[in-house]
């Protein structure tokens, strides 16, 4: 059983940045490769980075290769969402996921969610 907690979510200028964090429960962090997905009011959830168990890969949605950076500490149980230049199209509830398979851009082969962080980007 893995527990995640997202935190570092706020409001924020169109342009500025944030930098979220999901601290996970556990003894076996490296065990699982990280993903993190959001979902806006209306719309169905979508995925933004993931990264391998070693931090080796990454992969990135289109809509934020290039602005967004995911990384992971596994010393410290946390996997971050560096995210620049945000975009009034970037506001979602931002959720971090763990899978025991590979890193996926699909949610459905996630095993534990987050609660989620709120991310508003004003014009």
């Amino acid at each position: 059983q893995v527990q995640l907690v997202e935190s570092g979510g706020g409001l924020v200028q169109a342009g500025g940045s944030l930098r979220l964090s999901c601290a996970a429960s556990g003894r076996t962090f490296s065990s699982y490769a990280m993903g993190w997905f959001r979902q806006a009011p209306g719309k169905e959830r979508e995925f933004v980075a993931t990264i391998s168990r070693s931090g080796g890969r990454t992969y990135y949605a289109d809509s934020v290769k290039g602005r967004f950076t995911i990384s992971r500490d596994n010393a410290k149980n946390t996997v971050y969402l560096q995210m620049n230049s945000l975009k009034p199209e970037d506001t979602a509830v931002y959720y971090c996921a763990a899978t025991r398979g590979d890193a996926s851009t699909y949610g459905a082969m996630y095993d534990y969610w987050g609660q989620g962080t709120q991310v508003t980007v004003s014009s």
